[in-house]
């Protein structure tokens, strides 16, 4: 088209909010959370010390994170489903709601009116092929997982830039 503007090649550069904003929604989809749920984590991480660690610390500990970190579950979001479904018990209580916070030294156990169920079938394979993090360790014969301690800053998910999401928050 002659007359027409010529449209520049190289991509425009995202400011820092839209770096900000990526870096949290990136954040929520992988945790799997909606935004009050996000946000009301992030309060709850600011009150001390470092807000980003903490905010990953908090997501690290939630129940269907810790199954699913355990190879119980192929997704998060699998893994949400059976704690909604009351599959697990923690330190022998039923519990089914997906952001518990486990604790150090909490046992997460399949309940056993729930062992027969088909995604616990093989279950040594599916947990041999997890990579269950330092912080947790997992019995595939017993179904049980314990939380050794928090994970520590070389254990959280390093692919989440959680400094972008305390910044975005703090505007």
């Amino acid at each position: 088209m002659p007359g027409a503007m010529m449209q520049s090649k190289r991509p425009k550069k995202q400011s820092t909010f839209a770096l900000q904003l990526l870096e949290k929604q990136k954040a929520k989809k992988m945790y799997g959370l909606r935004e009050k749920q996000f946000f009301l984590t992030f309060l709850k991480a600011k009150k001390k010390g470092d807000a980003g660690e903490n905010l990953l610390r908090l997501l690290e500990m939630r129940l269907d994170n810790v199954v699913y970190r355990c190879g119980l579950a192929i997704t998060r979001a699998q893994a949400r489903q059976m704690v909604n479904h009351a599959q697990f018990d923690v330190n022998g209580q039923k519990v089914d709601i997906p952001s518990y916070q486990v604790k150090a030294d909490d046992v997460i156990t399949v309940r056993k009116s729930k062992r027969q169920k088909k995604q616990f079938n093989n279950l040594d394979e599916k947990v041999k092929k997890a990579i269950i993090p330092g912080w947790l360790n997992f019995d595939a014969k017993e179904m049980t997982g314990k939380v050794l301690h928090e994970p520590k800053k070389e254990d959280l998910d390093q692919s989440i830039a959680s400094q972008l999401i305390v910044e975005f928050y703090s505007r």
